[in-house]
């Protein structure tokens, strides 16, 4: 596999002209002559490096997740956790929120949650004979959407309109979210009861959806080791004295956005997502049989999305392509839905993403 070498440095005043298309509010490709210093890059790093400090602090083992977390922080998108309880869903989500300087709200989700506990209502005030505008939970830099899968469709279709459009609209005044804006929900694969399944819309505004296991018996026993060590079971919830800024964050999210994405890149990204739909530039035999639904567009600006703000934490200005395999699967397995076939032959989504890997070819 041959891998890109270091990008020639462009001049200030040159002028490039990478195609670029447009999916909503986001886009992918760069018509604009900026680039990523090696200060930048450096900055980036050590900011990082920071977040996973603090991480080490309060979370065992999980490694996967918690670069999860930071790639989608970093390329401004959303992440979607799924796993058993116990694995540190909810735990994880509250060491990234207090590693930043910003609002965080858990929101716990209920059948009998209401979109307008969620986003806000309005409210009459007899002092002023008006009626004023209570924000809700929604309105702050991280949010965690505890058991997302537990809320009805109407409060469902509610955290769809914040999550798709930055805003919320509480009677008929619209109010923009704060910036950054980032909802972490988790859920449950193994309870029914109760429970209502993610619309496809929804699942598709998900930058990434990581799927837990069980810790290994040494991670278990290094998990009861910091327990037993700090006193307490409860997350310390106060920020950290080491936390970055919500403007080191928007730098974070801005530099991603000057990495370099060749034309072979963004090849390499669009065929996984049209292999997914039966097409590429080698469409995989029977795969009509086993996926009923391939993945939408939103796939391929996610895969770039997330190769950048990777290979930014790499120490690099450009993306290759183990940018974008590295977090393949994390992008499109919520993306992809499987046929009854598929299911009752015991094929998971992953292996399907493996195939669509292994058959599109690498730049």
């Amino acid at each position: 596999m041959a891998l890109f070498p270091p990008r020639p440095v462009q001049s200030t005043d040159a002028t490039t002209s990478i195609p670029t298309t447009t999916f909503g509010a986001a886009s992918v490709g760069a018509a604009s002559v900026s680039t990523v210093s090696r200060d930048d890059i450096q900055r980036a790093h050590d900011l990082t490096d920071r977040i996973r400090a603090h991480f080490a602090q309060g979370l065992v083992a999980q490694g996967k997740l918690r670069e999860s977390l930071i790639v989608t922080l970093v390329a401004g998108g959303h992440i979607l956790i799924e796993s058993v309880p116990g694995l540190a869903k909810t735990t994880a989500a509250q060491i990234l929120a207090t590693s930043v300087s910003g609002t965080f709200k858990r929101i716990q989700c209920t059948p009998d949650l209401m979109p307008a506990d969620l986003v806000g209502t309005q409210i009459f005030d007899f002092a002023t004979q008006k009626m004023s505008t209570q924000i809700g939970p929604i309105h702050a830099n991280f949010v965690l959407l505890d058991e997302i899968n537990r809320s009805s469709a109407k409060t469902q279709s509610a955290m769809l309109e914040a999550m798709a459009e930055g805003a919320t609209t509480i009677g008929g005044e619209r109010i923009r979210l704060p910036k950054p804006f980032m909802v972490i929900a988790t859920q449950n694969p193994i309870e029914e009861e109760g429970t209502y399944n993610l619309p496809e819309a929804q699942m598709d505004r998900f930058f990434m959806k990581t799927v837990l296991t069980y810790p290994s018996e040494a991670d278990e026993i290094s998990m009861l080791r910091l327990l037993t060590g700090r006193g307490t079971d409860q997350q310390d919830m106060t920020v950290s004295p080491t936390a970055i800024t919500i403007g080191d964050v928007e730098f974070l999210r801005s530099s991603a956005r000057k990495v370099h994405v060749s034309q072979p890149i963004m090849k390499y990204a669009v065929d996984l997502a049209q292999t997914s739909r039966g097409g590429g530039p080698r469409p995989i035999k029977g795969l009509s049989n086993l996926v009923r639904l391939g993945a939408s567009p939103r796939a391929s600006i996610a895969l770039i999305r997330i190769g950048q703000a990777h290979a930014l934490l790499s120490g690099r200005d450009y993306v290759i392509p183990e940018d974008i395999k590295t977090f393949a699967h994390e992008v499109l397995r919520h993306r992809i839905l499987l046929t009854f076939e598929a299911l009752a032959e015991g094929v998971g989504v992953d292996q399907v993403i493996d195939s669509m890997i292994e058959a599109v070819p690498v730049p």
